[in-house]
């Protein structure tokens, strides 16, 4: 199957014109190719090859359409570091229409409707930052918004200095947002909010259709997806950067990269986004800020649920998120039984990476390899006494498990990535782009989709001092 040859429908617009707006793409002047993963279009159901389809630039461009397409811009609200915005909206996505339950949405297509004063375009540079950490987060097992394909362009953009435009083509079960809802709540639309809740049901929460109290089981299940996520977030060191309500998926999964990091040294309160002054969305904080969202959403649905089941229900939120992390946590030190000290050797060493600059990633990725000996792990640091008293600690609790060394660090290889996609490489990565050189671009592809594995065939591995960039350790 050639994913030109798909055929999408548009189930969204079967709402209310409120909900949208019809817009087509505003094509960019001389594309081409960037890159494309075969792997995402799996979900589609295509199996032959993205790069040799003759129609893939033009429909990243706008200019082919596909069958059954009829571009759309959706329309939402939001709260923007804790302050309400009435009407948002696709100021530069552009969707497509719907196959094998993935919404096709084109990020850098133009102005819509809801532009705000934007030029609707995305340049090179966010394009590939986005396009490559979507495929990596799902390769960490996060659930996250894919990747399809990478066009760049000679389009200029204005931004603080011109650059050239880019196109992602962007695949979600579901865009629909926390601010979807906020946007109907505000304008008085209670009729459209249920009509919203109907069409999230069958979108996203199919097995509700039929059951008592289905919005409040919905929101429920929203409360759960979401404190997975961001459980997951803080195992792997990943900081979203803008958590606004107009960024948090209604199934819980990872969307809207813009700032974005994984943690260099550990560092509970570390910002990646400059814009982000007084640090409401540093690392440490996004449990709580996912929760505030939460409670925002539970506002919003009040019109067709009672505020205070929902309250009832995101007091779940906390011991789910605490549940989800600590195992996942249990997992990376390779802890296999329960004993009563497991949670106090997670803070504890926490605590000790924070006092001794401590690269998070590949902590936990040498720590997969420990057999006692300490050296490579202390090597790491200039203050060597945290890191050694707690390993006296993880010593002795190692010695409670049965699993032989090489078990354990089988398994812990397989929780603990050897890679992840830091900023700074990303930036290497963009620098070959803006000189035409995509080749890196391939090449982080590749760790992207397989985390976990050596990959010698790539020539990444190389430390700085103490500071792991990406690749091998060893």
């Amino acid at each position: 199957m050639k994913f030109s040859d798909l055929k999408l429908t548009t189930p969204y617009m079967k709402l209310d014109e409120l909900f949208y707006e019809k817009r087509k793409p505003t094509p960019l002047k001389d594309p081409f190719l960037i890159s494309a993963s075969q792997d995402a279009a799996k979900l589609l159901g295509v199996s032959e090859e993205l790069i040799h389809d003759e129609h893939l630039i033009e429909i990243l461009n706008g200019t082919y359409t596909m069958d059954g397409s009829e571009p759309f811009a959706m329309v939402y609200a939001g709260h923007q570091f804790g302050h309400f915005v009435p009407r948002l909206g696709d100021g530069r996505a552009i969707n497509l229409g719907k196959v094998n339950g993935q919404n096709l949405q084109l990020k850098g297509a133009g102005q819509t409707l809801y532009s705000r004063h934007g030029d609707g375009r995305a340049v090179l540079r966010s394009s590939i930052r986005e396009y490559l950490i979507s495929e990596a987060m799902h390769g960490l097992g996060i659930q996250t918004t894919r990747a399809l394909a990478l066009i760049g362009s000679d389009t200029d953009v204005a931004r603080e200095s011109w650059e050239k435009g880019a196109v992602v083509l962007r695949l979600s079960p579901t865009w629909v947002r926390f601010g979807t809802f906020e946007y109907f709540n505000a304008v008085g639309e209670p009729q459209k909010i249920q009509m919203l809740a109907d069409y999230v049901i069958e979108e996203s929460f199919a097995h509700l259709k039929d059951v008592d109290n289905a919005y409040l089981e919905m929101y429920k299940e929203i409360v759960t997806n979401t404190a997975v996520t961001i459980a997951k977030w803080q195992s792997v060191g990943f900081t979203h950067g803008v958590m606004n309500t107009d960024n948090m998926s209604i199934d819980g999964r990872t969307i809207d990269y813009g700032p974005f990091a994984f943690l260099d040294d550990y560092d509970y309160s570390y910002v990646c986004n400059h814009t982000d002054v007084e640090g409401r969305y540093a690392f440490g904080n996004q449990p709580a800020v996912a929760h505030w969202n939460l409670q925002q959403l539970a506002k919003a649905i009040s019109p067709i649920v009672d505020y205070e089941e929902t309250l009832k229900a995101l007091n779940n939120f906390g011991p789910l998120f605490d549940e989800t992390y600590l195992n996942l946590m249990y997992q990376k030190l390779g802890l296999m039984k329960s004993e009563v000290e497991d949670m106090d050797l997670v803070v504890s060493l926490l605590d000790a990476m924070g006092e001794t600059p401590t690269d998070y990633t590949a902590f936990f990725r040498r720590l997969s390899f420990y057999d006692g000996e300490p050296k490579d792990i202390l090597a790491m640091v200039a203050d060597r006494k945290p890191l050694e008293m707690w390993l006296k600690k993880y010593d002795a609790r190692l010695a409670k498990e049965s699993l032989s060394h090489q078990e354990r660090h089988t398994l812990m290889q397989k929780i603990n990535p050897k890679y992840v996609l830091k900023n700074h490489i990303l930036q290497e990565a963009i620098t070959a782009a803006e000189a035409q050189d995509y080749t890196m671009i391939s090449d982080l592809l590749t760790l992207a989709h397989d985390p976990y594995s050596e990959h010698p065939e790539l020539a990444f591995g190389r430390d700085v001092g103490d500071k792991q960039l990406v690749g091998p350790l060893f």
